[in-house]
């Protein structure tokens, strides 16, 4: 049997090489299924010789991830488990879906540098089916070759091969997976499942839950277990389970309901005809309930009982309206009977919730379960009971994965993901968290992880089929938007101050039958932790604006992405040399992306709360998706050479100055080549007019000019020259008062080269470590840790301070195994500032005295250039190190371990560029000082911030949260 094609799904696509079109990579494609009634049985023969997986593994002992991508069909080989158990997927068989999560091992990027041993990470994907055809079910577990679990030698005869599965249909389908896939399902407890999968989503997801109320779903965020436990988990199937979650392991089912869904589905049913859930939902949402429902109005002549708080419009009894009228049950509204049924059944539910929590003092009630499902109307109902039964104190929250829970959890029995899981998140749940990003592929924008039919054969294939589900997927998008605009306004019922226990005329009926609660992939990454040195990690927000609650905002930054969409399809097929395969490409990322602005535009929340830094990493996923890894690559590797080209005579003029101008230029330089970004429209109109060179003259020029629009350079100037005497004298340089610094770089070409790259030489020679944190994967221009690498050894041929401080830091990184050193003391004659595991070898040079240091011309000289100053004992390490982005915006949330072990102890981190200090971390303070410079090049954002113009810049010194709060 061949190696099994893959299957489109909300998340991953993996092809194989030899179909894919001309120049296309093998990242990730869009996870679509197209219309089938295929449907596939397999004998234990056929299905044991499908795939050949021994090529990765996963070490179930160690919780460790570790394995390569195997390109046709992603599972994995657990060579070191002799357990029977499959530990890479897991289902919940439900009355009505199948929920199925897998995990697809990935191996570390190969453009991070070499740091020692790395655990590989991977993919969480949720998929979900109808339970009615099962077959897709089989097909889609074959084809991924998700059913398989290498076996040698005898152990072929005599072990079996089981699956974690919950749900009743894990008994009903027991023999059917035996049968056709050789796997034998092992039951779980459903409770513990729901409960476990619950936990670990609130901890890995930093926006699962959210409200629903008024025809605004607002998101909630948990940032500690303080924020979390206890809750009240209530699970509406056919009956109703109420549980008292104290922590991990640790609930109780404290109370329930025989009316529940199946109780609404039965009776609606019976009254109505329908016969499918959501067709049951969708007419309620259609109906008025007073025309079966007797209201309070209805008892007292359309008046309030205002003596105990009850509005006319109050439901006094369920149905009891019917009593009254003589009518048989074909002359009641179908509509009107199921929104009755729909409204009896949630403030039922509702009211025994908020009993629970009241009586067991909780505060946070969940609400998940085959009832739920997305549907506006159902989720409304249920917030207006809680917030009518607690008079306003509580309110109702539901899960985006709530349909996930059993699956994730029955998953986790297996694969826990995080070796020492329960114990971190029990003091630090950010720490777990950091571990985990969601991210959507073209699958999210309509499908939302639903399956639509078999698998893709190659990229050529996936790219007409976008072709044509995007002019699908727009008319869908353009009906809604019709229907939207043509709804009436949602009657949201006001809880007054005089009747907080009025329920008014409840909810009205929503704009949509069903919401698309859309699910990436959840991207593991078993490596990241929080970024040490943030001085509030738990309230930590990277976005500047927020695009979630601000409308306009969010309006005008979807605008600036689309009109970049026709620069980024020109580049991406410049990029692969212009030929047909790339064309098509290009043009199905431009439609791909233009359908998730279009998404966004249409529902802001269908993909969780996301921040600008999102929205910008969704343009550069969308690139990766259809094979484009780096469209930028000619443009930066031919202004990193124009760069370096005048670098010399830069640095020749900047060893000249006295330390203290020295200081003024090079923030000058460093905010002049900030300029060059491809991401703004501003930059991408001057290289059409000018050279990099030129350009950069011109702005250094203007930047004399001072005060900048946020100008703090006066203050960093006190603490750089810190009181050196001679800091005036030409060609001094002073002591730095800062061990180590963190800087986070931009560009490639002129900003990288003649902005940052004297900066950091300065910093070395006056003594401190540098640790240069760039991108792990390309984002526009930016520049990656690997380029940065190559760039360094071409830079450091024209400048010895540069090869030293390399050199001194690949030495410390030899005697660490590969990792930068952490730093523990303070430098001193006889240490470097690192905890030390042997005696390190020093460079050769008089050490600096008195605090600064003149530079003779006298001295023997290393070339080039001539003037180059001969390298110091007592200049720093220059280390580089990924600083796990993939977009021109920094989440310090999530930064890869060795950065984040090599960062604790520095006292100052510089943050460069727009996207990393402007539209991220403007407002982010650190334990240690900090500096951030940028230069504006939009006019919008601009104005927003500053009330200022394009090509404003921003020098802002920030010293330590600890000393401005002790100052202060």
């Amino acid at each position: 049997m061949q190696a099994a094609t893959s299957i489109p799904i909300n998340g991953e696509r993996h092809d194989s090489a030899s179909q894919r079109l001309s120049g296309a990579s093998s990242a990730p494609e869009a996870e679509f299924l197209r219309p089938t009634g295929r449907s596939l049985s397999l004998s234990k023969s056929g299905a044991a010789s499908a795939l050949d997986l021994t090529d990765a593994s996963i070490s179930a002992s160690e919780q460790l991830l570790s394995g390569d991508r195997n390109k046709d069909a992603p599972s994995i080989d657990l060579p070191h488990q002799q357990a029977e158990y499959i530990s890479h997927i897991a289902l919940d068989i439900g009355g009505s879906l199948v929920k199925l999560v897998y995990f697809s091992p990935e191996g570390p990027h190969s453009d991070l540098p070499a740091n020692g041993h790395r655990q590989a990470g991977g993919k969480l994907h949720f998929v979900k089916f109808e339970t009615s055809k099962m077959d897709c079910v089989f097909d889609f577990i074959v084809s991924k070759g998700l059913h398989h679990l290498p076996l040698t030698g005898s152990d072929k005869a005599m072990r079996r091969v089981s699956v974690k599965a919950t749900g009743g249909g894990s008994y009903k389908f027991a023999d059917e997976f035996q049968e056709k896939l050789g796997v034998i399902l092992e039951k779980e407890d459903e409770m513990d499942c729901l409960v476990a999968g619950c936990n670990f989503l609130f901890k890995a997801i930093h926006h699962e839950a959210f409200m629903y109320e008024n025809g605004k779903t607002s998101f909630v965020t948990g940032t500690a277990d303080k924020d979390l436990f206890p809750y009240l988990l209530v699970n509406i199937g056919s009956g109703v389970s109420m549980l008292k979650v104290e922590g991990d392991g640790k609930f109780e089912r404290v109370s329930g309901s025989n009316l529940g869904g199946g109780t609404f589905w039965g009776l609606c049913r019976l009254m109505t005809r329908c016969k499918g859930f959501d067709e049951m939902l969708a007419l309620s949402a259609k109906g008025d309930n007073a025309k079966v429902d007797m209201l309070v109005g209805d008892i007292y002549g359309n008046r309030d009982y205002s003596s105990i708080g009850l509005s006319s419009e109050t439901i006094a009894s369920s149905f009891g309206k019917v009593v009254s009228q003589d009518k048989d049950l074909e002359e009641y509204s179908p509509a009107d009977i199921a929104m009755a049924l729909c409204r009896m059944l949630s403030y039922n539910i509702g009211h025994l919730a908020y009993l629970n929590a009241k009586r067991y003092g909780l505060s946070r009630v969940f609400f998940g379960g085959f009832f739920i499902r997305g549907h506006p109307y159902t989720m409304e109902t249920i917030s207006f009971a809680i917030r009518f039964w607690s008079k306003g104190e509580m309110a109702a929250m539901f899960l985006r994965h709530e349909g996930f829970l059993g699956a994730m959890g029955a998953f986790l029995k297996v694969h826990p993901m995080e070796p020492n899981m329960e114990a971190a998140s029990a003091k630090e749940p950010r720490k777990v968290r950091s571990r985990f990003v969601e991210r959507f592929s073209m699958g999210a924008p309509y499908s939302g992880g639903e399956i639509q039919g078999p698998a893709f054969n190659d990229m050529a294939e996936k790219v007409s089929w976008v072709e044509k589900f995007v002019q699908v997927g727009t008319a869908a998008a353009e009906a809604a938007r019709d229907e939207h605009d043509r709804a009436r306004p949602f009657e949201v019922p006001q809880l007054g101050e005089e009747h907080p226990d009025d329920a008014g005329r409840e909810p009205s009926s929503p704009l949509q039958n069903q919401m698309q609660l859309h699910v990436g992939v959840l991207h593991y990454l078993p490596s990241s932790e929080p970024f040490p040195l943030l001085a509030d990690p738990n309230g930590y927000e990277p976005n500047t604006l927020d695009i979630v609650h601000d409308h306009a905002e969010m309006e005008y930054w979807l605008g600036v992405l689309e009109q970049q969409i026709g620069t980024g399809v020109e580049k991406a097929i410049a990029c692969e040399g212009c030929s047909p395969g790339s064309e098509r490409r290009a043009a199905a990322f431009g439609r791909a992306f233009a359908a998730h602005i279009r998404k966004l535009r249409l529902e802001p929340g269908a993909y969780g709360p996301l921040g600008l830094s999102n929205i910008f990493e969704l343009r550069e996923e969308c690139l990766r998706e259809f094979g484009f890894s780096d469209i930028y690559s000619h443009d930066k590797d031919r202004e990193n050479a124009a760069a370096l080209a005048v670098l010399p005579d830069l640095l020749q003029e900047l060893d000249a100055m006295s330390a203290r101008e020295r200081l003024t230029a090079l923030i000058e330089g460093v905010l002049a080549a900030n300029i060059f970004d491809w991401g703004a429209r501003a930059t991408v109109e001057l290289y059409q007019n000018g050279t990099i060179l030129e350009i950069y003259r011109d702005a250094r020029q203007k930047l004399s000019r001072r005060p900048w629009r946020v100008d703090t350079l006066d203050q960093l100037s006190k603490a750089w020259i810190n009181g050196a005497q001679d800091a005036d004298e030409p060609g001094s340089i002073v002591s730095s008062p800062y061990r180590r610094v963190v800087m986070f770089v931009d560009n490639a070409g002129a900003d990288i080269v003649l902005g940052m790259l004297p900066f950091v030489r300065e910093l070395l020679r006056m003594g401190a470590d540098v640790i240069m944190a760039a991108n792990s994967q390309p984002a526009i221009n930016d520049i990656t840790a690997a380029e940065l690498i190559r760039l360094l050894h071409a830079a450091g041929q024209l400048c010895p301070i540069l090869t030293a401080g390399r050199d001194a830091g690949q030495r410390q990184k030899q005697l660490w195994h590969g990792r930068i050193p952490p730093l523990t003391r303070r430098r001193g004659s006889s240490g470097d500032g690192v905890a030390s595991p042997g005696s390190l070898s020093s460079l050769s040079a008089s050490p600096i005295r008195g605090g600064s240091t003149s530079q003779s011309k006298s001295q023997p000289q290393p070339s080039p250039p001539p003037e180059e100053p001969i390298p110091s004992s007592r200049h720093g390490a220059l280390y580089v190190a990924a600083n796990g982005q993939g977009s021109p915006c920094l989440d310090l949330r999530r930064v890869p371990d060795v950065l984040a072990g090599a960062a604790a102890g520095a006292d100052l981190v510089v943050i460069e560029g727009m996207g990393r200090a402007v539209h991220t971390n403007l407002r982010t303070r650190f334990r240690c000082d900090a500096l951030k410079l940028a230069m504006i090049k939009n006019a919008h954002l601009a104005d927003r911030l500053f009330g200022g113009q394009v090509y404003d810049c921003v020098c802002l010194f920030e010293p330590s949260a600890a000393s401005s709060s002790t100052s202060g």
